[in-house]
């Protein structure tokens, strides 16, 4: 039988993959995904708009009184497959093709590739990263360094699952009546067109991670597109499974409600920490009681953190869902054994928190803290796949407590203003060379920990915040941190020589200094840096 046409225009070169991922089922996928919910994904987006009015005039956040009923009612989501019922250690990653190999290998219990946050969205990138997973999920996937070092697939790799863009970011050289496609049909269409069957075949699945949602109706669009992708792609309802990423302080009030409009393939919920702790600061940034100190004081054990992770794992748990803990950024020193014992010391303190707080599983940002987190989350599961069984009927957290920025202990210091603006600089100067995970000072950054930096000097600037030292925020003393910050981003990516990243320095500099210093909170510093991205791919 013929293919049928598709009218997704392609407008980029190219390239060598593109006829194994770009295929004509997969493009009609896309087109469907467009033409029928396009409307609705940007009434969506105009919606978070005007809540963000009224939360700027001074309305807050609470829980729903249309769904209480539907809160307090006993309903449950599916059992997860067989090959997702132990997540005790996740590691993420971009899908580029050395890291999708070594963290397949990395003895995690899954690997989730990230086509959002840890991934510059050029168009190589885009491609190539489904590629890459196809090539996975094939078991094809080979990769030859410069220094004549091959890597290969061992027998049993860790289950992938794929986290696709959110449904604010475009994808510009994807067109339908000359319009951009959403990158989250994209990433969504290319994964499932591509690579569904195969998976399904070898005893997996599809299985997702959907980020950003700010509520249970975004949660039903993403529950509509992949009921239309498994429809179109000849699927079971339910084929695709999904983990919903809780890292927005809006999400954090509707829990009970994403789960329920994703039921029929919900597998549980994330607590995305570093999105969390820039949603907060972005939906409150009206609200003098909402700064916060510097970006180091916000760590999981303060209130209105421990507030939404708890209530997160009671949600879960009630609703037979799996509650996965957040990210390890730290990357451990293989030259420095005292900065590595201190590194590891740091992943294991967090992973023990979390196992004890009962979190079915975690996140983990580099294959040497792999073997540290599962050592505490084996501590306390032993045999058992998770702790599904702890309901955690303890916890009881209100709207205050989701709330309670004003109660986080810390200070504002200029180093702290300083290292804001330096990571925001280091990070989009990589981002705009072509690469979304960035190691920093020890840390493996991406764009949620850049969004913190940036828009918590903003609101700093905004409230004009008072440093420990006693002097005031204003845009004269943010000029003179800005400054030092652009010295200490080129001496650093100098040091790293990374060439291409200190290429875009100036660009990242112009971009960084707009969004800090511009009247109005920009939603996502992604959205002007696409437009900076270099337009060929």
């Amino acid at each position: 039988m013929p293919e049928q046409p598709t009218r997704v225009e392609i407008r980029a070169p190219r390239g060598a993959r593109d006829g194994d991922v770009l295929t004509p089922r997969a493009l009609r996928l896309v087109e469907r995904l467009h033409d029928e919910l396009e409307s609705e994904r940007r009434r969506l987006l105009a919606a978070r708009r005007e809540r963000q009015e009224r939360l700027d005039a001074g309305e807050l956040f609470d829980f729903l009184p249309a769904t209480a009923d539907l809160r307090q009612g006993e309903w449950s989501v599916p059992e997860p497959p067989a090959d997702l019922r132990d997540r005790r250690v996740e590691i993420t990653g971009p899908p580029d093709r050395k890291m999708v190999i070594n963290a397949l290998n990395s003895g995690a219990s899954c690997f989730m590739a990230d086509f959002e946050d840890a991934t510059a969205p050029t168009w190589r990138n885009i491609v190539e990263g489904h590629a890459n997973v196809l090539d996975a999920v094939r078991r094809t996937i080979t990769f030859v360094a410069p220094d004549g070092r091959s890597y290969h697939l061992r027998e049993d790799p860790a289950t992938l699952l794929v986290r696709v863009r959110g449904l604010h970011l475009p994808e510009r050289h994807l067109a339908w009546a000359r319009e951009p496609v959403a990158g989250a049909f994209v990433d969504a269409a290319l994964f499932l067109a591509n690579c569904a069957d195969e998976l399904l075949a070898l005893g997996s699945g599809p299985y997702l991670y959907l980020p950003k949602l700010e509520s249970h109706r975004e949660a039903r669009l993403w529950n509509e597109a992949l009921r239309l992708c498994e429809d179109e792609l000849g699927l079971e309802r339910g084929t695709v499974r999904v983990t919903v990423l809780i890292e927005t302080l809006p999400a954090a009030f509707e829990m009970d409600e994403i789960l329920w409009e994703l039921r029929e393939r919900a597998l549980g919920l994330n607590a995305g920490r570093w999105d969390y702790i820039f949603s907060a600061i972005k939906r409150l940034r009206a609200h003098r009681w909402a700064l916060l100190p510097d970006r180091s004081e916000v760590t999981m054990t303060v209130p209105f953190m421990r507030a939404y992770t708890e209530l997160l794992v009671r949600t879960c748990h009630r609703r037979r869902a799996q509650a996965i803990g957040g990210m390890a950024a730290a990357i451990p020193s293989r030259t420095d054994a005292a900065a590595r014992e201190r590194a590891l010391a740091a992943v294991a303190a967090d992973k023990r928190r979390e196992a004890d707080d009962g979190f079915d599983g975690t996140w983990v940002a580099h294959p040497d803290t792999v073997a540290t987190a599962r050592a505490e989350f084996d501590r306390v599961l032993g045999e058992r796949s998770d702790q599904r069984h702890r309901l955690r009927e303890d916890v009881a957290v209100t709207a205050a407590d989701l709330l309670a920025l004003d109660r986080t202990p810390g200070e504002r210091t200029w180093e702290g203003l300083v290292g804001a603006f330096e990571v925001a600089l280091r990070y989009v100067a990589t981002w705009l060379s072509g690469r979304g995970a960035v190691a920093i000072h020890g840390l493996m950054e991406d764009a949620a920990t850049a969004e913190i930096c940036r828009a918590q000097v903003w609101q700093w600037l905004r409230h004009r915040a008072d440093l420990a030292d006693g002097r005031t925020i204003d845009a004269a003393l943010a000029r003179g941190a800005f400054d030092d910050a652009y010295e200490l981003a080129r001496k650093g990516l100098e040091a790293a020589a990374d060439w291409p990243a200190l290429g875009r320095l100036g660009d990242a500099a112009r971009l960084v200094r707009e969004l800090v210093f511009a009247h109005e909170l920009g939603e996502f510093l992604t959205l002007p840096g696409y437009e900076l991205l270099a337009s060929s791919p």
